[in-house]
C-alpha cells in the first residue's frame, strides 16, 4: 500500500468528515468563482474557443489533483501560459480554428510528457536552469504585452491598437462595460475582497447586456456548447510544424513548473513539510494530458487562485474535487449564461488579473542584490516584448545569459590571500587590510571546488604570486571551502605539489574535507613529507605555523 501511495498520492488524503467537507466546499466555492470567469477569459488569450477554458479547469485539475503531492494548487490556465500558447502558435493557424486547437494539443501532449519524465526520472533539477530574475523579467515583459493585447477589446476600440495613432473609432457601450468592469474589480478587491466581485459583476454585466439589447449586436462571448467535453486526439502535425513547437512546448514546461513550484513552496512550508518536486510535476504533466483529451491547451498552476484555495482553509485535496463540481455544474447548466457576456469583461478580467504580475520596482531590488542579475531581468525583458510575439525567445535569452554568467564564475572562482582578524577569524587580507601570517608566507583560501573549471585559476594563482615573491618559503592552503575534487583537481594538485617542492618550498594544507582527502591520498598526492604537512584545522596549522615562522611581533 505505501508503494502504491508513493504514485497515487491521493491513497493518503484523510478520510473526509462532516467537519472536513464543510470546510473543504466552502474553500471549493471561493475559488470557483474566480476560476470561472478567468479560465474563460484566459482561453480567449490563447486563441482558443472561449469553452476550452472550462475544459481545461475541468478534468485537468481533477487529474493534477489526485497525482499531485500539493493537494491545494489551483491547476488550470494561466495568464503565462496561455499567452504562452498564443504567442507559440501565431503564423501556425488562425486562432479558434480546428488547426489552432490540435496544435495546442499538440503543445499540451509535449509538455505534459516532459514533465511526467522530469518527475519520473527524478530530474526536478532542471527548473533550477530559469533563474528568479528571469523569470521576473519574463513575467513583466508578458504582462505589458498581455495588457495591451486586452485593449482593444477593453476600450471597445475598432481595430488594432495602433489604430487609436490614426482617427480611432470606438464602441462607447464596451468602453463603459470594460473600464466599469475593472473600476468595479479593483474596488471589490480593496474593500470588499470577500465579496466574489468578479462573478458579481460578470453576471450583472451579463443581464445589462441581454436587457439593453447590447447582446444582440455587441461583441459579446456568444453561445458556448454545453456539456462535457468530447474525448479528443489531435491528427498528426507534420514533422516541420512538430519541429516547430518543441522550443515553445520547452519553454511552456519550464514557465508552469516554476508557476506551480512558487505555490507548492508555499503550501509545504505553511504545513511544515518538504516539498515533493518529482510527484508535482508528474501531477501537473498528468494535469496536461488530461486538457489535451478534453481538446483544450497546456495548463499550469496559478499562484493567485492556489493562494485562495489555501487561505481561504482547503486541507486537502477535496477542496479541487469540489471545485471541479462547480465547474461541472457550469458545463451542464449554466454556459448559455455566459454568452451575454461582454468580450470587454472579459478583457477586464485577464487585465485585472495580469496586473497583479506588473511589479516596477522589482529591477531596482534586484540591482541592489546583484547588477549582473537586474541586467538579466533587464534583457529578458527586453527580448521577450522585441521578439512578440514569439515571446519564449525571452526565457531562452535569459537562461543562456545566466548559464555564461554562472560558467564564467566557475571557471574564475574566487580565490584569496587571507590574513587573521583580529577577532580571531580568517578573512581577505586586503578586503580588511590585514598584515601576512608570516614574512615569507603565502596563505591563500579557494572558495570553491577543485575540478576542471577552477583548477587552472588555482595553479595561475599560485605561480603568478610566486613569480612577484620569490622569498616565499611557505604556502598555506585554507582547503575547508574545497567540498570536491576530481581528475583534473587531483592532477594539478599534484603538479602544485611538486613545483613547491621543487623549489623547496613548504605547502601547508588545513580543514580538507573527508571526501575531497580520501581522493587525493587514494592518487598519491597527499603523503606527508619533509615539504607537505596536512592539518586538521585551521587553528593546527596556525600554530603550527607560528612555531616555524612566527609573525613580526607574534
Amino acid at each position: 500500500m505505501q508503494s502504491l501511495s508513493r504514485w497515487l498520492p491521493f491513497l493518503r488524503w484523510p478520510r473526509p468528515d462532516a467537519a472536513l467537507l464543510r470546510g473543504e466546499l466552502a474553500a471549493a466555492l471561493t475559488v470557483a468563482v474566480v476560476m470561472v470567469p478567468q479560465s474563460v477569459a484566459y482561453a480567449g488569450l490563447a486563441g482558443m474557443p472561449l469553452v476550452t477554458g472550462l475544459y481545461a479547469t475541468f478534468l485537468p485539475a481533477l487529474a493534477a489533483v489526485l497525482f499531485s503531492a500539493s493537494t491545494r494548487l489551483s491547476v488550470g490556465p494561466s495568464a503565462l501560459s496561455a499567452v504562452l500558447v498564443g504567442a507559440s502558435l501565431t503564423g501556425l493557424a488562425q486562432p479558434a480554428t480546428p488547426e489552432w486547437v490540435a496544435l495546442a494539443v499538440w503543445l499540451a501532449l509535449l509538455s505534459g510528457a516532459i514533465q511526467i519524465g522530469l518527475g519520473a526520472t527524478g530530474a526536478a533539477w532542471v527548473l533550477n536552469l530559469v533563474s528568479s530574475p528571469v523569470l521576473a523579467g519574463f513575467a513583466q515583459g508578458a504582462a505589458l504585452l498581455i495588457i495591451a493585447s486586452q485593449i482593444p477589446a477593453l476600450l471597445g476600440l475598432q481595430g488594432p491598437l495602433a489604430s487609436l495613432r490614426q482617427s480611432p473609432q470606438f464602441d462607447f457601450t464596451a468602453l463603459a462595460y470594460g473600464v466599469g468592469s475593472v473600476l468595479l474589480f479593483v474596488a471589490g478587491k480593496r474593500f470588499v475582497p470577500r465579496l466574489p466581485t468578479v462573478l458579481l459583476v460578470l453576471a450583472g454585466a451579463a443581464a445589462l447586456s441581454w436587457w439593453s439589447g447590447y447582446s444582440s449586436h455587441g461583441a459579446v462571448i456568444g453561445e458556448l456548447p454545453v456539456g462535457l467535453p468530447a474525448p479528443y486526439w489531435p491528427p498528426l502535425p507534420s514533422g516541420a510544424t512538430l519541429a516547430a513547437l518543441l522550443v515553445p512546448a520547452l519553454v511552456i514546461t519550464l514557465v508552469s513548473s516554476l508557476e506551480m513550484a512558487a505555490s507548492a513552496k508555499i503550501e509545504s512550508q505553511r504545513d511544515g513539510r518538504r516539498w515533493d518536486a518529482g510527484q508535482d510535476l508528474i501531477g501537473q504533466g498528468v494535469g496536461k494530458l488530461a486538457s489535451a483529451f478534453s481538446g483544450a491547451f497546456p495548463t499550469s498552476t496559478s499562484f493567485s487562485r492556489s493562494a485562495i484555495t489555501l487561505y481561504a482553509g482547503a486541507r486537502t485535496g477535496w477542496a479541487t474535487v469540489f471545485a471541479t463540481g462547480v465547474v461541472l455544474v457550469v458545463l451542464l447548466f449554466l454556459t448559455p449564461a455566459l454568452q451575454h457576456v461582454p468580450r470587454a469583461v472579459l478583457a477586464a478580467v485577464v487585465v485585472t488579473a495580469v496586473g497583479g504580475l506588473v511589479r516596477p520596482g522589482i529591477i531596482a531590488r534586484l540591482w541592489r542584490i546583484d547588477r549582473f542579475e537586474a541586467v538579466t531581468a533587464l534583457v529578458t525583458f527586453a527580448v521577450t516584448v522585441a521578439s512578440a510575439p514569439r515571446i519564449y525567445w525571452g526565457v531562452l535569452a535569459g537562461v543562456l545569459m545566466a548559464l555564461a554568467h554562472f560558467l564564467y564564475l566557475r571557471l574564475h572562482p574566487r580565490i584569496i590571500e587571507v590574513g587573521l582578524h583580529p577577532d580571531g577569524s580568517l578573512r581577505d587580507r586586503h578586503l580588511w587590510n590585514l598584515t601576512r601570517l608570516g614574512p615569507q608566507v603565502f596563505a591563500l583560501r579557494m572558495d570553491a571546488e577543485l575540478d576542471f573549471a577552477s583548477a587552472s585559476a588555482f595553479e595561475r594563482t599560485l605561480v603568478d604570486y610566486l613569480a612577484g615573491h620569490p622569498a616565499v618559503a611557505h604556502v598555506c592552503l585554507f582547503a575547508l571551502p574545497i567540498n570536491r575534487v576530481d581528475a583534473t583537481g587531483v592532477e594539478v594538485f599534484g603538479q602544485v605539489s611538486t613545483m613547491l617542492a621543487a623549489r623547496g618550498i613548504h605547502l601547508h594544507v588545513s580543514g580538507l574535507k573527508l571526501p575531497v582527502e580520501r581522493v587525493l591520498e587514494k592518487a598519491g598526492v597527499l603523503a606527508p613529507g619533509p615539504l607537505l604537512s596536512v592539518y586538521r584545522t585551521d587553528a593546527e596549522l596556525l600554530a603550527a605555523l607560528e612555531r616555524i615562522a612566527p609573525r613580526p611581533g607574534g
